[in-house]
């Protein structure tokens, strides 16, 4: 049962998105001629697009829907989720200055060739392989997790709803490649912050300003830092220690070791522009994050003053659905039309996550697998023929997929951040040997990142009350320790390529490195004051 009426001039509007996004992949994908101008869109792509379609990327529905719920009505939640933040700008410094100086001097497609240069073929395929393993899972799970929502929002069956989502992403995903992808996501990215604009200054009009919304709220859930706890045995997962390093690590991993994330770096004409891109993302995430918890804190007043909202959230087992809020409060005070654009922009949360992980799916598969392991010598225009094939084959095994993980979405969207750090850590260990050492070898990096997943699913079982985050820390140490000793006592010594340099590239980039340290800082005033 929907929890409103849409409106057709509101299905309108969502009907001429959807046909403009599949007309504007068709028109790219005249451009396009090899794997190369598929995948990384030859290596011509600004680094505004670039940053603001990462930005895309962590900006789904989840944290669309999830992060007011949790800042307004969750038990224990509020602001203290700004401290997610904190390590972005330091992690986009780490990434600038160590990881992707040696990715683009290899001119890489899929970054999990680095890792066959400098060890061997195994350590890559496995290491793609798991990206491939955990991506594909996690999509699924996010398309049935958003199909709920539309299904609950529109009216419409969860089978259509997964078609308009899943269906619509791959056809423009096959046909726009990752210019598609990159600039569709500029366009939903702008229209999603054009209708959280507007929901907040609709907040703070109707509660009587910034005041009113501050003071309507319980105080608690404005405590944005937590300096009282450690998260190593207090059973606090949220306190600013484990949020600042345990952050930092995950960070890096995921932004510089992902191939979903790295693959866009790699689209820049140069590494200035890829520098640039993260530099642009370190600093325009927080307000953006800011912006949608600042949209929970107004719901919460909101909620506080008018009972009832909260008794028109459909209800699970008894409890409000709370991650229903925003879209509840976007239909009963947008009018028609502008409800239609606010249902764009959640598809567009949805979209813009959806359509980068299936691409570097077809990019991992297709660099690391099927031209790797093929002794074929094809044509460029068959090599993209054969791209745009193996990505509808992952975009449609994720859209089956959705199908069948019903009975393990709830408990997987609670512990999906909880299962990211399992890996995290231990992936980044595996790169930190290849850049930094010279005696580890691909035996000893993947029994590294074997000891580290299994170390901290220990922790997971037999320390639940150290906070999660830390897992970022400990399975990168065991990783590095375990993987080097081994490397050594096996007596195999596997060097290649160059011993890598650090490229600070001081005298062009000393101004904007500085200017991430200080940005950090200035987050943590930000929080101090709020």
């Amino acid at each position: 049962m929907a929890i409103a009426t849409i409106s057709p001039l509101d299905w309108l509007v969502i009907g001429f998105y959807l046909f403009g996004l599949i007309s504007f992949s068709l028109y790219l994908s005249r451009k396009q001629h090899s794997r190369a101008d598929y995948y990384v869109g030859g290596r011509s792509i600004g680094a505004w697009p670039i940053a603001i379609s990462t930005m895309a990327t962590q900006c789904s529905t989840n944290s669309i829907l999830g992060a007011p719920a949790f800042v307004a009505f969750s038990a224990g939640g509020g602001l203290i989720w700004l401290q997610y933040e904190l390590a972005v700008p330091l992690a986009m410094l780490a990434i600038m200055i160590f990881l992707l100086p040696v990715f683009r001097a290899m001119n890489l497609v899929s970054v999990y060739e680095y890792l066959e240069r400098r060890f061997d073929l195994k350590t890559r395929l496995v290491l793609s392989g798991l990206f491939q393993f955990l991506r594909a899972f996690a999509t699924s799970v996010t398309i049935y997790s958003i199909a709920l929502v539309v299904e609950l929002i529109t009216g419409t069956t969860f089978l259509i709803s997964v078609l308009i989502l899943g269906a619509i992403t791959l056809v423009y995903d096959v046909f726009g490649g990752v210019k598609g992808v990159v600039y569709s996501d500029v366009l939903q990215m702008g229209i999603l912050v054009v209708v959280l604009l507007m929901l907040f200054v609709i907040l703070v009009g109707e509660l009587g300003g910034l005041t009113g919304i501050f003071n309507g709220i319980p105080q608690e859930r404005l405590q944005t830092l937590d300096f009282s706890h450690h998260g190593l045995g207090d059973g606090e997962t949220f306190a600013f220690w484990p949020m600042l390093i345990g952050g930092f690590f995950l960070y890096v991993s995921y932004y510089g070791c992902d191939q979903s994330q790295v693959q866009r770096e790699l689209c820049a004409a140069n590494i200035h522009e890829s520098k640039k891109s993260l530099f642009l993302n370190g600093l325009l995430r927080f307000p953006l994050v800011l912006l949608y918890c600042l949209i929970g804190v107004g719901l919460g007043s909101y909620a506080a003053s008018h009972p009832e909202f909260i008794q028109q959230l459909p209800a699970e087992g008894g409890t409000p659905n709370y991650n229903v809020a925003v879209p509840l409060y976007m239909l009963q005070v947008l009018p028609m039309g502008l409800v239609g654009l606010a249902l764009v922009a959640l598809f567009a949360a949805a979209m813009s996550s959806l359509d980068s992980v299936i691409n570097s799916l077809s990019a991992s598969t297709m660099e690391d697998f099927v031209r790797r392991l093929s002794s074929n010598a094809w044509s460029d225009e068959t090599e993209l023929w054969i791209s745009r094939v193996v990505t509808l084959c992952w975009g449609s095994l994720a859209v089956v997929f959705s199908f069948y993980v019903g009975d393990i979405a709830d408990s997987v969207l609670v512990a999906i951040n909880k299962i990211g750090s399992l890996i995290n850590g231990p992936v980044l260990g595996v790169f930190v040997l290849g850049v930094f050492t010279r005696r580890c070898n691909g035996l000893g990096a993947v029994c590294g990142l074997c000891l580290g997943f299994v170390t901290n699913v220990l922790c997971w079982l037999y320390l639940p009350n150290v906070s999660w985050l830390w897992w970022n820390v400990i399975g990168l140490i065991v990783c590095m320790l375990g993987g080097y000793l081994i490397s050594i006592f096996a007596g195999c010594r596997q060097q290649r390529g160059e011993p890598f340099t650090v490229q600070l590239d001081w005298l062009n980039w000393r101004g904007r490195y500085g200017i991430l340290v200080l940005y950090t800082l200035g987050i943590v005033g930000v929080l101090a004051l709020l």
